[in-house]
């Protein structure tokens, strides 16, 4: 497995070393071992998994404490535009935003950790989504950020008219207007407790 680095040091980008021959292909999409030491102690207690068409757009989405959640992101076919949105008040990158390309060719995978609204655009046909969460879903603190926030600068590389989005995200409130976290509450060490540094650009 290896990490990648992104502008914002807590966001990470997993990406697995594929064993392929004219058979199929072997990969270890998780390690506990591996991701401890790496990014701290994350107890994962539920998975998703989602079905979308093209230009299908959720998000952005978290939950409010105490339900707040982590994730760990990966397609299992298709592409998407992953985003991971900063809104820790205080913390250096608060309103900074990291979009990665995820695909079912390279298996890679966004590590969206607690204190960041996330969403995710589908580039391909169709693309199911599988993610990892260190806590349940509770429908009565889940909130989110409305995704094309001019001041948010995300590029969707997506025309906005052929954007599909629900009703429910296409009324979330602007990042001015959202819940914030507090960075000094949600600093990544104090949540995960890390045992090893990591050094930027690991790979």
């Amino acid at each position: 497995m290896d990490i990648h680095a992104t502008a914002i040091p807590d966001v990470l980008i997993f990406e697995p070393r594929i064993f392929g021959d004219e058979r199929g292909y072997f990969f270890e999409s998780f390690r506990k071992d591996f991701f401890r030491e790496r990014v701290g102690e994350v107890d994962f207690v539920q998975e998703n998994q989602s079905k979308s068409g093209y230009g299908v757009l959720r998000g952005l989405h978290f939950q409010k404490p105490p339900f707040t959640q982590s994730k760990l992101v990966r397609v299992i076919e298709g592409a998407v535009l992953d985003v991971a949105l900063d809104i820790r008040e205080g913390s250096p990158w608060f309103g900074q935003h990291v979009a990665v390309k995820l695909d079912s060719e390279r298996h890679n995978m966004l590590w969206v950790p607690q204190g960041f609204a996330h969403g995710f655009l589908v580039l391909s046909d169709d693309a199911i989504i599988s993610y990892k969460c260190d806590n349940y879903y509770a429908p009565e603190y889940d909130t989110g950020i409305r995704w094309n926030d001019p001041g948010l600068g995300i590029d969707w590389s997506f025309a906005e008219e052929k954007v599909q989005v629900s009703a429910k995200d296409a009324a979330q409130p602007f990042f001015r207007d959202a819940f914030h976290f507090s960075y000094d509450e949600f600093k990544q060490e104090r949540i995960y407790s890390r045992g090893v540094a990591r050094s930027a650009g690991e790979s």
